[in-house]
């Protein structure tokens, strides 16, 4: 699971608080208008959903984009570790039709209310309920992308479960096909910066090359490692897909930079 840090008021964009609950693993509040709805934990939103839209300018514009910058083309296969409302699949299943998803979250309450709320099963994904870290040591097959997007709540912010970047790598590399890329979401605002600059090191350290990918309004931060990383001009080819042009101007702010 993962929090998209945007911490601001969206009652004045028309949104309702509809639901508050708690599972077990964390509180959240159900947020919703007509067409869209939000999760939202410790005042952050946690999962976003809109009936025509698809981008929001945060962390999850940045893990699709940075799903798209194999050099071999568009990936066959996704690993989704960390589900939560599925934004980031959802981004997915639009731009590349065709991609096998496979997810892991660790809470099922929170995948049973994204089925409800936010039509997590029209995403056609494969869903696992498991300790993300645990399913991949296990898994035995591999992907051509794999996202790292596993954050848990804690009681004033959110936590890697796994703060060792090097036990991380060390763990989903293997899950690597030939060409395929690693990604982690990082939060990167006050408190995270450390996590930050160690993540973008131990990267560097286990793969050829490494890219950047952020939106200037996110405080999130999406690296992508691999063998080789496209750059930021193959996600133009994509910008028609979205039918909405708020989602097509979000897509062209997307910015990808060679650490």
């Amino acid at each position: 699971m993962r929090i998209a840090t945007h911490r601001v008021s969206l009652v004045t964009m028309g949104y309702k608080r509809i639901a508050t609950t708690t599972t077990g693993h964390q509180s959240l509040e159900i947020w919703s208008t007509c067409a869209s709805c939000e999760f939202r934990v410790a005042g952050a939103v946690h999962a976003w959903w809109h009936r025509d839209r698809f981008l929001t300018g945060l962390a999850w514009d940045n893990l699709a984009a940075a799903a798209l910058l194999r050099p071999d083309g568009p990936p066959r296969s996704v690993l989704m570790l960390g589900l939560a409302g599925g934004t980031t699949p959802r981004i997915l299943r639009q731009l590349v039709p065709e991609v096998e998803i496979t997810a892991v979250d660790l809470d099922p309450a929170i995948i049973e209310l994204a089925r409800e709320h936010m039509r997590l099963d029209d995403t056609g994904m494969t869903i696992h309920i498991a300790d993300a870290y645990e399913w991949a040591a296990g898994c035995g097959r591999t992907f051509d992308v794999v996202i790292d997007d596993c954050y848990l709540a804690g009681e004033d912010d959110v936590f890697r479960p796994e703060r060792q970047p090097e036990r991380l790598i060390e763990t989903l590399r293997p899950l690597l096909a030939p060409g395929g890329l690693l990604l982690a979401n990082l939060v990167t605002g006050p408190g995270h910066r450390r996590l930050q600059t160690r993540m973008r090191a131990a990267f560097r350290r286990a793969f050829p090359e490494v890219r950047s990918v952020t939106t200037p309004d996110s405080l999130n931060e999406t690296l992508a490692g691999g063998g080789k990383v496209a750059t930021g001009a193959v996600l133009d080819r994509w910008t028609a897909d979205f039918p909405m042009k708020k989602d097509r101007d979000f897509w062209r702010r997307i910015g990808v930079r060679l650490l």
